[in-house]
């Protein structure tokens, strides 16, 4: 029987399978059903500095608004102050407690102090490593390329002299060079990097005239994009290298273990699917590895990486031309009449 374990992080875990960050560990009974059926690890949900602020916010405003209604009414209420990110540690801290397995702690914030602070704190509940996300949504016209990537730079080392547990940067795909992107966060000292984070995107409801918001599950095809950047790291960077999006079957991860992936995350599947869906993929996996003889992971490893493989071609914007060349295929798929 083939031998699924795989490193991350500098992490053992028993096969490439990781639960990625998502509400459905809101319920503990999720994480339990998780590890049993089958997950190397899983990443808690994230901790959003976006989310306390406002909340403070929220705080203070319903506390402040009956107050110096006249001269006598200063203070109505008791002096009371959010807990900040107190109700998440505690969950994250009971989450660890409950799995035998690697739980990864998630976390998004705007300034280089609070994402020192918070992770100083992060690490305190046990966890075995910590996910940050980073992405910039432009919002303005003056702030360029080498600003954001100088300003990720800096959390990162910064982040890097407060904790000692691993760190893996879930990275958006909109940086003029990913690759050079990937390769500035190896060399400052990222323990791993997730490729890539899925942004949900505003709509508009043209019978209302409202935006509207949609949790759409990932698609197949976005695939694609990770098994592209995972073909072209591999072998290029020291830190591991973990793909996400649109990963549905355990043929769908062999892919990006050929590519150069060390594990994968999942999120979409178990919402679609459910949490022991993640079984069936571990067996599909198991399964086409023994059809092709591989006795683990490593034996197949990149095996179809740009580093690995002799056409110079297949990574590269030729691969678009040689399907444009090919229209006779593409006519006989979707035919115009």
């Amino acid at each position: 029987m083939a031998d699924l374990k795989t490193t991350y992080l500098g992490l053992k875990l028993k096969n490439p399978f990781i639960a990625g960050a998502s509400n459905l560990v809101s319920n503990p009974d999720n994480l339990k059903l998780m590890e049993d059926s089958g997950a190397a690890a899983i990443v808690y949900k994230s901790l959003f500095e976006e989310q306390i602020q406002l909340e403070r916010l929220e705080l203070e405003e319903d506390l402040s608004e009956y107050q110096e209604r006249n001269a006598e009414m200063i203070s109505l209420f008791p002096n009371i102050e959010h807990a900040g990110p107190e109700e998440h540690l505690v969950k994250l801290r009971h989450a660890k407690e409950s799995v035998k397995i690697p739980v990864i702690a998630s976390l998004n914030c705007i300034f280089t102090e609070t994402w020192t602070e918070y992770a100083k704190l992060i690490q305190q509940t046990g966890v075995d490593a910590l996910e940050i996300n980073f992405f910039a949504v432009p919002k303005n016209f003056t702030t360029s390329g080498k600003d954001i990537l100088d300003a990720q730079l800096e959390v990162l080392n910064a982040l890097k002299k407060v904790i000692t547990i691993p760190i893996s940067l879930k990275l958006s795909p909109f940086y003029a060079n990913p690759l050079h992107a990937i390769k500035q966060f190896d060399q400052t000292g990222a323990n791993g990097v997730v490729l890539f984070n899925r942004f949900l995107q505003p709509d508009i409801d043209v019978t209302s005239g409202s935006f509207v918001n949609h949790f759409s599950p990932s698609s197949p095809e976005e695939s694609l994009l990770p098994l592209r950047y995972a073909g072209l790291l591999f072998e290029n960077i020291n830190a591991s290298i973990c793909c996400s999006s649109g990963i549905y079957s355990g043929k769908d991860v062999a892919k990006m273990i050929l590519a150069g992936a060390d594990c994968i995350q999942t999120v979409s599947a178990l919402y679609k699917h459910k949490i022991p869906h993640l079984t069936t993929m571990i067996n599909e996996l198991s399964s086409w590895m023994d059809s092709k003889n591989y006795k683990s992971i490593n034996d197949f490893k990149g095996k179809l990486s740009k580093a690995r493989i002799t056409d110079p071609y297949i990574y590269k914007r030729a691969q678009y031309i040689d399907i444009l060349m090919r229209t006779g295929e593409i006519f006989k798929k979707y035919p115009v009449r």
